[in-house]
């Protein structure tokens, strides 16, 4: 580890031998920018914890060395394309091979997953792009009309559209619902290696051998920037997150570049070589490269890199000169924003021109038993079962939550938790075992410990005759003094109004993205703030408005209902129960009979991210059936009311 101090914008990481051979190709989780995944000569994918040492997982089943790797949008899969042609996708969390996808006839270049179908673009040496459905053996649709490899490809934020990037210097647009090119950009001068879209509006970046990255406005189909400004190959750009302004991995140095006009707003010097990939992690960009056998990581801090400023770029870079403000600022915001999916009865599905661009030809049709004889040779060799558990199998862990920093001088990770009384500064660095002679300060006595064990949280009733911390036959009957009648009153006082201050400050955020924009972005800002009580808020007026509800709410607010089932306020509970019991009257027939319908032929998007939702609220239903049914046996209304929910969750045993 290369030493560091904190006064520093960027910093090597970590370096560690990745493989047994050389690191043909590496990729880092872009949701988190903790996840990497490298692919070496020994035909292994071998998977990575940024900051921790050892490899948590290897996976095995190629047989010619791996070529290209890719996570899929939540990281819980991941995707490998061989020398060969062949791919095979990960189940991480399951740690097991999903599927094993033939028909390429060259090395796989490039691999991308749709961002809500269980769809896998592909494309190859063979200069054909091929779109599979990872559940199905056989790819439903192949793209032709490059002439040299395929290089990069990338679906559009809303699922409909597919870029590809080729040696043949051009970029291509694919309509999925069309199954045809809708536009071909024609203005780079050498191969196109990296191509991304930006988060929110119709814009396309690409880089390109010629040193130059080209945006496209995807309204107009027109090129909208060109950004000259290195002295090497583009292999790797990344759009802010908020799209304000464009990374560009060049060798040894990052550049952060804005458009309309074409300008750079800052130059910062990284030791990466040949960056390979990027990604970001809590305002601090993470960068990934490779040589040899072994593999690097690097950081930039964005809080401290420039991202407004600079001059126009004409032909060269005048950093030292300052950039008269446009008269629109936020001209590009005219530009028309992607708008994701939505979960209405409409179906599109992706056209098939032909049977033979739609169905896996005869030749590269195989055999059952050969599929199920490479899957059994496939296999994912846990590592490090501490790590794995830690990452893949809790679904919110704590190694994949955006609230860690590297630090510059070491690579333990900070992370941040928020009660309502106190912040907490939370070391997950190591902290020393106590001597096996002294018990733990926290250890009940041992006759105390079955008492321990068997003690169980006392439900708080949600009205109450009598306040809480308060002896009130004490202050009624004369045992205190006024002073300390007046002590008792104000006990806890102070915090009380720090909680309710915060409170409401949340509410208030809370309801201005729902005025802004709607009942979905507001419920997940109140998810996000970690708070239990804005989201009983939240539900409690929902609740009266059966109409509100969609299906993405659902997906959303299951997770809530399992933490409010388990709270020790009767408030709480009984807001998750009403909520449960509107999701069970309003949306199992519908989450039913998706999963139930018999698959469609073709790709429906509208469909598929459909069919996605209600498999995620059937596995949230199912874990809470079985949660009511061990409720249930409790007397009292709190036993009747998850009786009640008991007999309306009955058809979940009788489900897919």
């Amino acid at each position: 580890m290369a030493a560091a101090n904190t006064t520093k914008i960027s910093w090597r990481l970590q370096e560690f031998e990745a493989h047994s051979s050389p690191v043909s190709c590496l990729a880092l989780g872009k949701s988190s920018g903790r996840l990497l995944a490298t692919g070496g000569q020994d035909c292994r994918v071998n998977i990575w914890a940024l900051s921790k040492a050892n490899c948590i997982m290897s996976l095995t089943g190629h047989k010619s060395p791996v070529e290209c790797v890719q996570f899929n949008t939540s990281e819980e899969q991941v995707a490998a394309g061989s020398q060969s042609g062949s791919i095979r996708v990960w189940d991480l969390e399951a740690a097991k091979i999903l599927r094993t996808l033939m028909g390429h006839k060259a090395n796989i270049t490039s691999l991308g997953f749709h961002p809500y179908g269980d769809f896998l673009a592909s494309s190859s040496m063979d200069t054909n792009i091929k779109l599979w459905d990872v559940r199905r053996k056989g790819y439903v649709f192949r793209y032709k009309g490059h002439t040299q490899a395929v290089r990069s490809l990338a679906f559009s934020p809303d699922g409909k559209w597919l870029a590809s990037a080729s040696d043949d210097s051009t970029v291509k647009l694919w309509d999925l619902n069309q199954g045809k090119m809708i536009t071909e950009f024609k203005s780079h001068t050498a191969a196109v290696n990296i191509i991304q879209f930006h988060p929110n509006e119709y814009l396309l970046a690409s880089g390109s051998s010629d040193r130059t990255i080209k945006l496209w406005d995807l309204e107009k189909f027109t090129m909208i920037g060109s950004l000259e400004a290195d002295t090497t190959p583009v292999r790797s750009v990344f759009f802010s997150s908020d799209g304000s302004c464009l990374y560009s991995g060049a060798t040894d140095c990052l550049r952060i570049f804005g458009w309309e006009p074409d300008r750079c707003f800052d130059v910062v010097p990284v030791g990466w070589g040949k960056v390979s990939d990027l990604a970001v992690c809590n305002q601090q960009l993470i960068g990934v490269s490779h040589q040899l056998s072994s593999v690097s990581s690097y950081v930039v801090d964005l809080k401290r890199v420039k991202k407004s400023g600079g001059s126009v770029i004409q032909g060269i870079i005048q950093d030292n000169q300052p950039l008269a403000e446009p008269k629109d600022p936020k001209g590009s915001a005219l530009r028309r924003n992607y708008e994701r999916p939505t979960t209405t009865c409409s179906s599109q599905r992706v056209k098939q021109s032909s049977d033979a661009d739609r169905r896996s030809p005869e030749g590269e049709r195989r055999s059952p038993s050969e599929d199920e004889a490479d899957e059994k040779v496939s296999s994912a060799e846990i590592h490090n079962a501490e790590d794995f558990k830690e990452i893949f199998q809790p679904k919110n862990a704590i190694c994949r939550s955006q609230h860690h920093s590297f630090c510059p001088s070491s690579s333990h990770l900070l992370s941040f938790s928020i009660t309502p009384s106190v912040l907490h500064l939370v070391s997950c660095e190591k902290r020393p075992a106590p001597p096996a002679s002294a018990p733990p300060a926290s250890a009940p006595h041992p006759q105390n410990l079955v008492t321990a064990v068997k003690s169980k949280p006392k439900i708080i009733p949600s009205s109450r005759n009598e306040p809480i911390g308060l002896n009130v036959a004490d202050f009624l009957g004369g045992a205190l003094s006024d002073e300390e009648s007046l002590s008792q009153l104000k006990k806890g006082h102070d915090t009380m109004c720090v909680m309710l201050r915060s409170r409401h400050k949340n509410l208030e955020t809370v309801r201005s993205v729902w005025a802004r924009e709607d009942i979905k972005s507001a419920l997940a800002a109140a998810v996000s703030m970690n708070d239990l009580s804005i989201v009983v808020d939240i539900l409690n007026i929902i609740n009266l408005q059966p109409s509100l509800w969609k299906l993405d709410l659902c997906t959303t607010i299951l997770p809530q209902i399992d933490q409010l089932l388990h709270s020790k306020y009767e408030s709480y509970i009984q807001t998750g129960c009403t909520s449960l019991k509107l999701i069970m009257k309003h949306f199992w027939m519908l989450i039913s009979d998706t999963l139930k319908a018999t698959p469609s032929v073709g790709v429906d998007i509208t469909r598929e991210e459909r069919h996605q939702k209600c498999r995620a609220c059937c596995k949230q239903l199912k874990n809470l059936s079985h949660l009511v049914k061990n409720k249930a046996a409790q007397v009292g209304r709190h036993g009747s009311a998850f009786r009640e929910l008991q007999l309306l969750m009955a058809p979940l045993d009788d489900s897919l």
